[in-house]
């Protein structure tokens, strides 16, 4: 199957958008749930809720990701050498260019303003603190382990290009059957199925999961009524049984490959896809539109950018934000790190040579 070039999709800009959002929410997430932790009860807390609802329904962001590098990068005619000379400076180029100067940022206010990411300032512990920044385990920089990821992916997608070049998509129905039984298996139940089924499993599932959605003719996963009902259920269910798996002294939280993640993210892909049919006018305004469809758009043009250096800012809010209450202190921190990141987005776009190497496109 053949797909011929398509000019920018609106709903995918959407949901680039969204992935990056719940990526902050999620993480801000992590670092605030200890506020709500001992509201855990018979009938929990509304913010203990709130929070468990956060940390699982929003952990779609990297499965998004995934999921429009597929529908955009798949059943496409492009040579190996076309596609990998295309995306992986994109991807390199922000990744050790933040990785430097945010790193430099962080040993910097380390060392005039007490921030703890790192402790000692001599040549070994500096050394020893990028390498971690650039493998993941510098504090604020765990996030990093998506470049890796996305990296192994986008190596073997050529691959799989070629095989859904000339398959029906009926072909990827298959594949996508036995990514799911992984999702359920190995993700969810966390034990092992009697066949195995590694070459099914994610991330690689979630990019075949993209082309598939986007392409299919289906009517039922065209109906945004069913992709409603079923983002509703999922995170229904979702809530429900990390409620009944928590503890006073744990949240539990599920994998983002796990069953219930990968049904929710693909009811939010479906939804923004066929949202148009539901024949809602949101035109209250033609000016309000258009501002609204520009900020969509600029976050999604951002968004790797802002994947790479919200870890940073993360960890400076949630030193220097006052606690005013769990949802409050959540908002404020999120809309901080989200309009912080943007602005240092914005301004360095208009720099020449820089605004090639900071993740915009």
């Amino acid at each position: 199957m053949t797909v011929a070039k398509s000019k920018r999709i609106f709903y995918f800009d959407a949901l680039r958008a969204l992935a990056i959002i719940c990526v902050i929410v999620v993480h801000v997430y992590a670092v605030t749930r200890v506020h709500v932790m001992a509201d855990y009860a018979v009938i929990p807390s509304f913010d203990w809720i709130f929070s468990q609802f956060i940390g699982n329904c929003f952990r779609i962001g990297v499965d998004l990701f995934l999921m429009l590098a597929g529908a955009l990068s798949l059943g496409r005619v492009w040579t190996i050498r076309e596609f990998l000379g295309k995306r992986i400076p994109r991807i390199v180029g922000p990744f050790l260019f933040w990785g430097i100067v945010t790193g430099a940022i962080a040993v910097i206010i380390s060392y005039y303003f007490g921030f703890s990411f790192i402790n000692s300032f001599d040549i070994n512990s500096i050394y020893e603190f990028f390498m971690g920044v650039f493998f993941a385990t510098s504090r604020g920089y765990d996030p990093y382990w998506f470049f890796w990821m996305i990296l192994g992916t986008y190596l073997i997608m050529p691959i799989f290009n070629k095989w859904l070049l000339h398959s029906e998509l009926v072909e990827a129905e298959y594949f996508l059957v036995f990514w799911l039984i992984t999702c359920l298996y190995d993700y969810t139940l966390n034990m092992a199925f009697p066949i195995k089924l590694s070459y099914f499993t994610c991330p690689i599932g979630l990019v075949v999961a993209g082309y598939y959605l986007r392409h299919t003719e289906r009517r039922i996963l065209n109906n945004p009524y069913f992709a409603l009902a079923l983002l509703i259920i999922t995170s229904a269910v979702t809530v429900i049984l990390a409620t009944y798996h928590s503890t006073a002294s744990e949240m539990y939280v599920y994998n983002r490959y796990s069953i219930l993640m990968c049904i929710e993210v693909m009811a939010v892909f479906l939804l923004f896809k066929n949202f148009n049919k539901f024949n809602i006018n949101l035109n209250f305004s033609e000016r309000l539109t258009k501002m609204v469809k520009m900020f969509i758009f600029m976050i999604a043009k951002y968004s790797y950018g802002i994947y790479l250096i919200q870890g940073l800012f993360l960890c400076i809010y949630r030193d220097i934000v006052p606690y005013c209450g769990y949802c409050s202190t959540f908002i404020e921190m999120v809309l901080l790190i989200l309009i912080t990141s943007m602005i240092i987005m914005y301004v360095l776009e208009k720099v020449p040579y820089i605004n090639k190497v900071i993740g915009a496109k």
